[in-house]
C-alpha cells in the first residue's frame, strides 16, 4: 500500500475566488491530481463555504477528478445534486450517522466514489467496520470547519492506525488527510502510510505552485 503513488488534492477553500478559473487553470498545469471542494452548511461545522453552484462552475473549468468534502448535517438530501453538479466522489462524514452504511451505498448507487470521514475526535477504530466498503477514508488533522489551521500531531497515529488496518484486510482504500498540511506535514502523513494529501493554504499561496505541489508528493 505504502509504495501507491500519492496524490495531492489543492482545496479551493484557499482559492481567490474572484479569479477562480485562473486558480484552477494554474493548480491543473501544476499537477494537482484532483480537487477537494469543501462544503458547509453552518450546521454541520460552523461556517458557510459554497454550495451547488461553485461545482457546477469547477466542473464547467477542469477534468480533474472532483473530491467533494460534505461537511453537511444531513448530507443525504444533497448527494444526487452534487452527482449532477459534477462531482465524482462525496466525502461524508461518520459522525452524522451511528450506522453510515445506507449513506455509503447511497452514494455507491449514484455511481460515485465514497470517501468516510472521521474527525480528530472519532476513534479510528469507529470506521473499521467501512474501509473496504468505501474508496478512500479521510483523516481530518484539524477541527473541520475552517482553514488555515495547524496540523495536529496525533493524526499521524491514527493515519498509522487506518493503514495498518487497511493492508491487514487486503483492501485497496486510499487514505486521504486534510488539514495543516505542507512540505513538512507531508512528509509525515506519506511516512505514515497516507496517499492523498490535501492542501490549501500551501499550495495558493506558494510562489511556484508546480513546486510545491511536487514537494508534497515527494
Amino acid at each position: 500500500m505504502r509504495s501507491h503513488r500519492v496524490r495531492i488534492a489543492p482545496s479551493l477553500l484557499a482559492a481567490d475566488f474572484g479569479h477562480l478559473a485562473e486558480q484552477v487553470a494554474l493548480v491543473e498545469a501544476g499537477g494537482a491530481d484532483l480537487l477537494h471542494l469543501d462544503v458547509m452548511d453552518g450546521h454541520f461545522v460552523p461556517n458557510l463555504s459554497f454550495g451547488l453552484p461553485v461545482v457546477e462552475a469547477v466542473r464547467r473549468l477542469t477534468r480533474l477528478p472532483l473530491d467533494t468534502h460534505l461537511m453537511l448535517a444531513e448530507p443525504q438530501r444533497y448527494l444526487a445534486a452534487f452527482r449532477d453538479a459534477g462531482a465524482d466522489s462525496l466525502s461524508v462524514h461518520l459522525e452524522v450517522s451511528p450506522d453510515p452504511a445506507p449513506l455509503i451505498d447511497a452514494v455507491h448507487d449514484l455511481g460515485l466514489q465514497c470517501c468516510l470521514v472521521l474527525n480528530p475526535a472519532t476513534p479510528t477504530a469507529a470506521a473499521y467496520p467501512y474501509l473496504n466498503r468505501v474508496e478512500m477514508v479521510l483523516v481530518m488533522s484539524v477541527e473541520p470547519g475552517f482553514g488555515g489551521q495547524s496540523f495536529q500531531p496525533a493524526a499521524l497515529g491514527r493515519i498509522a492506525d487506518l493503514r495498518a488496518r487497511i493492508d491487514a484486510l487486503g483492501a485497496d482504500t486510499a487514505i486521504e488527510v486534510d488539514g495543516g498540511i505542507n512540505p513538512e506535514t507531508a512528509r509525515a502523513c506519506r511516512q505514515a502510510g497516507a496517499t492523498v494529501l490535501v492542501a490549501g493554504s500551501a499550495v495558493f499561496r506558494a510562489a511556484d505552485v508546480a513546486a510545491m505541489l511536487q514537494s508534497l508528493r515527494s
